[in-house]
């Protein structure tokens, strides 16, 4: 099995803070996460002053105001990116951002090694033919979509240059309640589009991650914060580091734990045979030369005799020699 892309989804968790944005870098690469990633958007191109919040974000702000004014106080300006890119390479983490407009898709094409295309942008037709004339590979996500709008997604990829597509199972719920999750649906679009799928999960906790790698997803991407408490629309749905540390090592283990499709025995459970299994054994004192039957020989651990699987080659035959009580049988 491949090794599963954990993306650590850091977005506008940092308040539009770099120092914030800095320290996420660090919990992501101390949590053992393969990528960090960040949420790019110029503002003026991003969200009409109309636009109001979504309802877990009014719920989480606590207060009524419009997106634009929201995202004021939480986006980053594009010249913070590149430093951030850089902070990245210094201490050995992969950076990403995903852009939410065209502009953002200009600047960030040339500090970026693949895209990461967000739920909302799905069914925007000058957005997606943008990504794909770069060339550049593509994982998306596939939150609030029907299948035909994934369908029209993939061949306007397609038809403009995108030939490397990873798609993502998500809901756009935060925190996704669990009845929605429809874990199952991951593999539909596997099967459908036959490409590498993945999950981006907005659940609380971690276990829906770590379900999803066991079903086959090769990508997993999880909001985190630094805590949980802090100001914003997305702190109240993210992991917090230590939490993520712990999706991370249990997805690790989960990998480990597939092996191959042979039934084999373990170098581990090697061992443990002789301890665990049964062998066939005098039931009380026996005579040589006595009759062996089902009156006089049993089946007892340890398993380092004649198998009892051998029970009707035994029944019959005559004792070698004299055997106590427990004795392992000898033919």
């Amino acid at each position: 099995m491949k090794k599963t892309l954990i993306i650590a989804e850091a977005g506008v968790n940092h308040n539009g803070d770099i120092e914030k944005a800095k320290m996420l870098i660090r919990a992501a690469k101390e949590a053992g996460a393969d990528i960090v990633k960040f949420q790019t958007a110029l503002l003026s191109s991003l969200v009409s002053k109309n636009a109001e919040m979504a309802q877990y974000q009014k719920d989480n702000i606590g207060k009524e105001e419009s997106q634009k004014d929201m995202l004021a106080r939480l986006l980053l300006p594009f010249k913070t990116f590149e430093v951030l890119s850089e902070y990245c390479k210094e201490i050995g983490i992969q950076f990403l951002s995903t852009p939410f407009d065209i502009e953002s898709i200009h600047f960030l094409k040339n500090i970026v090694s693949f895209w990461k295309v967000p739920s909302g942008e799905i069914t925007n037709y000058p957005y997606l033919v943008e990504i794909a004339k770069t060339g550049m590979p593509v994982i998306m996500s596939t939150g609030m979509a029907e299948i035909s709008e994934i369908d029209e997604a993939i061949k306007v990829l397609k038809d403009n240059g995108c030939g490397d597509i990873t798609l993502l199972h998500c809901n756009t719920q935060y925190p996704t309640p669990y009845e929605d999750v429809n874990l199952l649906a991951m593999n539909t679009l596997k099967d459908r589009y036959g490409v590498t799928v993945g999950y981006s999960d907005h659940t609380n906790g971690i276990e829906v991650s770590i379900a999803a790698v066991a079903l086959g997803a090769q990508v997993i991407e999880k909001h985190f914060t630094l805590d949980k408490n802090l100001e914003g629309p997305d702190h109240k749905a993210s992991l917090e580091p230590q939490e993520l540390k712990e999706m991370i090592t249990s997805i690790r283990n989960i990998e480990k734990a597939f092996g191959s499709k042979e039934k084999r025995v373990t170098t581990s459970e090697e061992s443990n045979k002789s301890v665990a299994r049964k062998s066939i054994v005098a039931k009380c004192d026996i005579a040589a030369g006595e009759v062996l039957t089902e009156k006089n020989i049993t089946t007892k651990r340890p398993g380092n005799g004649i198998s009892p699987m051998r029970w009707n080659e035994v029944l019959g035959t005559k004792a070698i020699r004299n055997f106590k009580e427990d004795e392992l049988i000898e033919l």
